[in-house]
């Protein structure tokens, strides 16, 4: 069993403009002295929120996301409600997954990557998605094209699925190029002062930002 994994964000260094915000969310089952759920979100590289299914709770990890509440009393509760919604989603995807593979017990983690970029020169906006289990990749989101690509034979059915689902294909472009982008944007006015200084420091170190997210690779 492999410990744990990183995850790499690396500052834009070509286009220094290209802002972006991702959600990263894992689901995992039998992983001792861990939430089964954890949630995190990044502003341009910047860990902004957490959610996971100990505390049940999603808090700012950032000082000035405190002031989202003046222009959004219900932000932090609404965020609450909608990763209890994915946890449980996690939960039962978990279970679809170790059937499709035809696994029963031991650790496993479903990864899920999601989120957008703004280039704030052109006003361009892109969104992108994608699902990993047990380390491999298994779902890919084509933004441009509005559809699922299935890298593994044993989710061919999913993709069959999400891609003839007009509702699905609809609620992810929505949530990702045009809430997604709103809510970059918001984030870093709220921040603006701290990210530019963020993003200077970046530029002038050529090693990759890393953060480390806890999890198991089996």
């Amino acid at each position: 069993m492999r410990k744990l994994f990183m995850l790499l964000f690396s500052c834009h260094v070509a286009s220094p403009v290209i802002h972006s915000l991702k959600h990263v969310y894992l689901a995992s089952s039998e992983v001792q002295n861990f939430p089964d759920f954890v949630a995190v979100v990044f502003v341009d590289g910047i860990q902004t929120d957490h959610y996971d299914s100990n505390t049940k709770s999603t808090v700012p990890t950032q000082v000035w996301m405190n002031r989202v509440t003046a222009d959004d009393p219900e932000y932090w509760k609404r965020q609450t409600l909608y990763w209890e919604g994915q946890e449980q989603i996690g939960r039962v995807n978990i279970e679809t997954l170790k059937g499709r593979f035809n696994q029963t017990g031991g650790i496993h983690v479903i990864q899920v990557l999601n989120g957008c970029e703004w280039d704030d020169e052109t006003g361009d906006v892109s969104g992108f998605g994608l699902i990993s289990y047990d380390g491999e990749d298994i779902l890919i989101l084509d933004m441009k094209a509005q559809r699922w690509i299935a890298t593994k034979a044993e989710l061919l059915r999913t993709q069959h699925k999400w891609n003839n689902d007009k509702s699905w294909i609809e609620f992810m472009e929505h949530r990702l190029t045009q809430e997604c982008p709103v809510r970059l944007k918001n984030s870093l006015d709220y921040g603006k002062s701290f990210v530019s200084k963020f993003s200077i420091k970046c530029l002038m170190n050529s090693n990759p930002v890393e953060f480390l997210i806890r999890s198991i690779w089996i």
